[in-house]
């Protein structure tokens, strides 16, 4: 065997002055006995003069005794310490952090005389972490103010919506109306980008509002809270469905026009008589409104021709909707409903589409329209491949029973 292998001061030494770690020796009264180079480098002293000292002697009190009690456990039951980080209070306030593992100190004899350990600085890496742990809880409480005030808001977005609905003749019970009305409404987020409002106009006329801004989430959700306050201004103004649809488009078009924005949104506005059954309707690249005709047991689309459909709000200036015109019959209803209702996808990755929903809408001729708007609904998720809808859903229309 070498030298140096025997020469256990030789090795002892060479530890003490390179190893970066701070390691110390204790006595039983957790006096320092000897401590290596780093020690003396991180609490200020020579090695030589923190010989006899304590930790209340170079560190805060409460932190000095957290360590005399550590280690007088360590001398009474022999269990070392492993790896604990250990929170240093200065006596100047300064605080550091060191990960520690401490051992009993054992004479030839294998008594305990004291304890012995090693700290590693950890103060960067903890001080990160910290921080690391500030910003999430920051994060966390943004994010549920956030969440309370989108929850907030779309409570506020329900009272948008019709809650009671109107009646003929004027005065009679709902049940005995000539006219039922109905809306559905589902939105995908906390808030939804689809609104509808069903007011009315005189004893006999009844005015019906849908639309669907693009997008989704708050954004789409304010312009529905401005579209609403356009839509209770408008209705006093324009009688005519494509009057009332071309001034809607001068006022949200400089709105919603920005330069580093683009938005829009489709609409479709009926006005109907409730003494004659005429309705008169306009379209603002909207999905066709649905049809059901009882006569005949099937559902078809109120306008004869897509094309007849205008642009979508706010995105030609000057645009003149025409308006068209349709006797409603006893037994048939009228519907309008946002592109979220046909726009699922099926376990064949395809889209349900237009001309799926008319063939599901057939199957819901005759009923009242709060028994076919849960049953359409219900075929639309049957088709879904999940059974979800990824969009906002409204559907808003009304049946003439007499």
């Amino acid at each position: 065997m070498s030298d140096y292998m025997q020469d256990t001061g030789y090795l002892l030494k060479n530890l003490m002055e390179h190893m970066t770690d701070n390691i110390y020796f204790k006595d039983r009264e957790s006096r320092f006995i000897m401590v290596n180079k780093a020690f003396g480098e991180w609490t200020g002293y020579r090695p030589e003069d923190v010989v006899g000292k304590t930790d209340f002697d170079l560190f805060a009190s409460v932190h000095a005794q957290q360590a005399f009690d550590d280690e007088q456990r360590i001398i009474a039951t022999g269990q070392p310490i492993i790896g604990v980080e250990e929170k240093e209070t200065w006596e100047d306030g300064r605080i550091t952090w060191v990960s520690s593992t401490k051992l009993p100190l054992k004479n030839a004899q294998g008594e305990i005389i004291g304890t012995f350990g090693i700290s590693r600085d950890i103060t960067d890496h903890k001080e990160a972490e910290l921080r690391a742990a500030y910003y999430a809880e920051q994060i966390r409480r943004i994010k549920d103010e956030m969440e309370e005030d989108v929850r907030m808001a779309g409570e506020l977005q329900k009272t948008f919506f019709p809650r009671t609905y109107p009646t003929y003749p004027p005065g009679v019970p709902e049940a005995e109306s000539a006219f039922g009305f109905y809306h559905y409404y589902s939105a995908s987020g906390g808030v939804s980008g689809d609104f509808c409002t069903v007011q009315q106009l005189s004893e006999t006329r009844v005015g019906i509002f849908l639309c669907d801004v693009m997008g989704h989430g708050v954004r789409a959700a304010l312009v529905t809270a401005l579209i609403c306050a356009l839509v209770e201004e408008t209705v006093l103004l324009e009688e005519d469905p494509g009057a009332f649809l071309s001034r809607m488009n001068t006022q949200l078009l400089p709105i919603l026009r920005q330069e580093d924005v683009f938005l829009y949104a489709t609409a479709c506005y009926m006005v109907l008589d409730m003494d004659t059954g005429r309705l008169q309707f306009a379209n603002a690249g909207h999905p066709l409104p649905l049809l059901f005709r009882e006569s005949e047991n099937r559902a078809e689309w109120l306008m004869d021709d897509p094309a007849q459909r205008g642009p979508a709000l706010a995105i030609i200036e000057g645009i003149e909707y025409q308006t068209f015109e349709r006797a409603i019959a006893v037994g048939d209803s009228v519907v309008m409903y946002t592109d979220g209702l046909y726009e699922v996808v099926g376990t064949d990755d395809e889209e349900l589409g237009e001309e799926r929903l008319l063939d599901a809408a057939s199957s819901q001729v005759g009923k009242r329209l709060v028994d076919a708007f849960p049953g359409l609904i219900e075929k639309v998720r049957e088709f879904s491949a999940d059974g979800t809808f990824d969009d906002d859903i409204c559907l808003a229309g009304f049946r003439r029973r007499a």
